[in-house]
């Protein structure tokens, strides 16, 4: 069986290397088979929860559970554990580590233990790592957030350990006949709306009271023949703005103007470059079935003793890398990849520029793929990235500063089971999702939403890598699909989101692929997040266990008891930075803050320049001029008199022109508002005193022909004795 990679088909099909790997895999799983035969097929012990997916959110999950004196197994598809935590991702993302409680938190209070050690520094000491940066909490309490992928399986397999979890390796779920929702595969027998047991490929058979499906990938929920998706939503779907085709957005991780996209520069008769997707890009804001971009987090390091040097994969393909050589020769500048130092002088290597370690447009099959054509597929990301470095430390055509910069790293000798230092682990940023009665949204990211039914935090920017490659109007290279959109605090989880729909299953909990927009679950998508939710899910199991009730029938009040009491924040209360933020409350009248706006762009998000009214501002990024704007609608109860007010922080970099509009009934005027021009001392500026009758008053900030940055923040309509 062969596997295409859409949509480039210049990528050439190795079948020889697809029937190899067909081989192997064959052959782990009936060595896994044979070892656990007997035992797994003997064995009629029902399990309280079964856990299928040992990735950091399953381990919690397990451990949640023998906490809670229910009995757990956790069913892993690899030989490893840990899933992206101790697959290479060191550099933790959050957003704001306080909103991360429980035992996820208690794994970083134990990463910073392991560190205390002098006998983990191996190839550097503990003084010299944190000068480059240690993060611990501001209370004192010890947390560590950056760590080797060793270190991260360690403190886990502690966790299996102390716990007394039993994990089964190597066994992969009977995906037969489960490529589309709806219909249920072979591996999941369902009664009544529950699932009673799931059975691997070997044949083994694992039983259960409730299921959690711990995967990247939802192949237990889309085994059992749930609602899910896969691809962007419009944003239409949601009422989202940053959802679909974002071609606008894609500012970050671009490539340079002007980079020719043929084979024969100048010549779309000898055909586009690998990678570069001729149907692209779609309608700004329509959905589409591709996925973002793949990578592996490489673990690097540059200490002679311990580094394997970059090679050139057997199956290196030049002209893979070609988009890239004109990229630099474009004017592309400084290091292609983030490398995050780790310790022991190691790294944490992930995407960076237009042109990096993202294998943009070839894992848009992989949700969906066989496990012979996910194979496939990895493998190709790993022969990608192995070429790349390899291309970035020894191409003439790369800048020499760069490659004596790359020359200098290497995979790491003492990490990963393989000889050449890569690790098996691909980061699936995103693949299925569950799509259930409730639907985390932009809206709840942003707070015009609020989940009632919270049983973790997010706090992560709604983070989207490139998507696909493509041709635009002038005829060249660009990549789409990149948003990076912030600005706002730590914000609640629904429970119901952790759920199918009760018309589809009712024993069966999501903590990883949750039912979630593409924007949504690209804020959601971290790994202490996922530990978060890994636990509750383990808490609200043995709930309806114990309750003699289904997923969805369960008391919140009473899971939220139990969730308060393991230390899960399941709540923000965010503090006003002194000498920065203004205090809305404090004002007299109506206040609107950024968030309350509704806004088409001023995506930026601020919080350097005093003052402002919350926790940040707004901007425009000083682009797209005519294009993004923000509108309030202020109600006003009785007649009087008013002032319209609107805040804004000052800096030279601002437009002196910003036009506002304030509407009430049939009456419009515009004012200009010069922002380089520091506002009152209370940080608002007055744009209109009047009468006003009761009804509602809008006013509208725009970017339309402005001269600098255009700030938005809020507006305030005060009362005047």
């Amino acid at each position: 069986m062969s596997l295409i990679f859409n949509p480039n088909r210049t990528l050439r099909t190795r079948s020889v290397l697809a029937n190899w790997l067909v081989l192997v895999m064959a052959a782990v799983t009936l060595s896994s088979s044979v070892a656990r035969a007997n035992e797994s097929r003997s064995d009629a012990k029902v399990y309280d929860v079964v856990i299928y997916g040992g990735t950091a959110a399953g381990i919690v999950a397990a451990v949640q559970v023998e906490r809670l004196g229910g009995s757990a197994i956790v069913i892993e598809p690899s030989s490893r554990i840990g899933g992206l935590t101790t697959g290479g991702l060191g550099q933790t993302d959050i957003g704001n580590k306080a909103a991360i409680g429980g035992i996820s938190r208690e794994f970083y209070q134990r990463i910073s233990q392991y560190y205390q050690k002098p006998e983990n520094w191996k190839w550097q000491t503990a003084d010299q790592y944190k000068s480059g940066g240690q993060s611990r909490t501001a209370e004192g309490e010890s947390t560590m957030w950056t760590f080797e992928p060793s270190a991260a399986l360690a403190v886990l397999q502690s966790f299996v350990d102390e716990h007394d979890v039993k994990v089964v390796y190597n066994e992969r779920l009977d995906r037969t006949g489960s490529r589309k929702s709806g219909q249920v595969g072979a591996g999941v027998e369902i009664a009544d709306g529950k699932i009673e047991s799931i059975r691997s490929v070997s044949g083994n058979v694992y039983r259960g009271r409730m299921f959690i499906d711990a995967t990247y990938e939802g192949d237990l929920f889309a085994t059992a023949g749930v609602s899910y998706t896969v691809g962007r939503e419009a944003n239409a779907t949601y009422g989202e703005t940053l959802s679909g085709v974002q071609t606008a957005n894609a500012r970050h991780h671009q490539l340079m103007p002007g980079v020719d996209p043929y084979v024969r520069k100048g010549d779309p008769a000898s055909g586009l470059l690998p990678g570069i997707d001729p149907t692209g890009p779609g309608e700004e804001g329509s959905a589409d079935h591709r996925v973002q971009a793949y990578c592996f987090r490489v673990c690097l390091t540059d200490h002679p003793e311990n580094r394997i040097p970059f090679f050139k994969p057997s199956d290196y393909d030049a002209s893979l890398y070609e988009l890239m050589l004109r990229n630099f020769e474009a004017g592309q500048s400084g290091f292609p990849v983030i490398n995050s130092g780790m310790p022991n002088r190691k790294t944490d290597t992930n995407n960076r520029t237009g042109f990096s370690t993202d294998f943009i447009g070839q894992n848009y099959d992989y949700p969906e793929a066989t496990d012979a054509e996910r194979q496939q597929i990895i493998e190709r990301h790993r022969s990608y990235q192995q070429g790349l470095f390899w291309t970035m430390a020894n191409h003439p055509r790369v800048p020499e500063a760069t490659r004596k910069i790359v020359s200098r790293w290497g995979t790491c000798k003492d990490e990963f089971e393989r000889e050449d230092g890569w690790q098996q682990q691909l980061y699936i940023r995103e693949a299925r999702r569950l799509v259930g009665d409730a639907v985390m949204t932009q809206h709840h990211c942003q707070g015009r939403t609020v989940a009632e039914d919270p049983v973790g935090m997010a706090a992560y920017t709604m983070d989207s890598h490139n998507v696909q490659r493509y041709v635009d109007a002038n005829g060249h290279a660009r990549n789409e699909g990149d948003v990076q959109v912030g600005g706002f605090p730590p914000y609640p989880i629904s429970y119901r989101s952790l759920l199918p729909k009760a018309n589809e299953c009712t024993n069966l909990i999501v903590p990883v692929s949750l039912s979630a927009s593409h924007m949504a679950f690209g804020s959601i998508r971290m790994e202490p997040v996922f530990m978060v939710l890994g636990q509750s899910s383990a808490t609200a199991a043995i709930q309806a266990i114990r309750d003699k009730q289904t997923l969805h029938e369960i008391d919140y009040a009473k899971l939220r008891e139990q969730l308060t009491t393991d230390k899960q924040v399941l709540d923000w209360k965010p503090v006003l930075r002194e000498g920065f933020s203004i205090d809305p409350k404090k004002l007299s009248g109506i206040v609107f803050d950024d968030v309350s706006a509704k806004r088409t762009g001023f995506n930026g998000a601020g919080h350097t320049v005093p003052k402002f009214v919350g926790h940040n501002y707004r901007h425009d990024g000083d682009f797209d001029k005519g294009k993004q704007q923000a509108t309030y609608s202020l109600p006003v109860a009785k007649r009087g008199h008013y002032a319209v007010r609107m805040s804004y922080t000052a800096n030279p970099n601002r437009a002196s022109n910003v036009p506002v509009t304030i509407t009430r009934g049939d009456q419009t005027q515009t004012v200009r508002v010069n922002q380089q021009k520091s506002p009152g001392k209370d940080g608002f500026v007055t744009l209109l005193e009047d009468e006003f009758g009761s009804g509602n008053i809008t006013v509208t900030i725009s970017n339309e022909g402005t001269n600098g940055y255009v700030v938005v923040d809020a507006v305030h309509l005060m009362p005047i004795k």
